[in-house]
């Protein structure tokens, strides 16, 4: 290199040219991470039994607006006692057999199981507060029992004296 001296007295830096010996790598994309076979087809398996969840949460929706414009008055186009009809409804779903191998089946939607819980609840309900009255009761009677022997005891003290 050489150096030329400036007008303003600073030194500039020449370069020379080089022989230039390697080229420019150009800008590769990054290599995709390669999946297995085997990886691709548990991706798939949690994908379809993901969507079976989805579809199966939406056919519950499905029953219950029905349900919603069945029992709502202010929906006099619906002549019908039910807007909707429920048959045997199933999803697809994807099991794992204990070898590791997989199973295409089906799983069957409970249309109906919320009305069950509903009904198993109050049912539950009804019996609690059937024996908390009766439990309510007893004690009420029991205090009452012997308020009125200890009204009789004193009673049969005041005649006496």
């Amino acid at each position: 290199m050489k150096k030329i001296p400036d007008t303003d007295k600073k030194p500039i830096l020449l370069l020379q040219p080089t022989s230039v010996t390697t080229a420019i790598v150009p800008l590769q994309p990054q290599e995709e991470k390669i999946i297995s076979e085997q990886e691709r087809l548990i991706v798939q398996v949690k994908r379809i039994n993901q969507m079976a969840g989805e579809l199966e949460a939406a056919i519950l929706e499905l029953k219950a607006i029905a349900n919603t414009l069945t029992t709502q008055k202010r929906y006099p186009v619906l002549k019908c006692k039910n807007i909707c009809q429920y048959f045997a409804v199933s999803v697809p779903w994807v099991k794992r057999k204990p070898d590791e191998s997989f199973i295409l089946t089906t799983r069957r939607v409970d249309l109906f199981r919320a009305e069950r819980e509903a009904a198993l609840l109050a049912q539950q309900l009804r019996q609690q507060t059937k024996k908390r009255l009766a439990s309510q009761r007893h004690k009420k009677n029991k205090s009452g029992a012997e308020a009125h022997t200890k009204g009789l005891f004193k009673k049969v003290l005041v005649n006496k004296s």
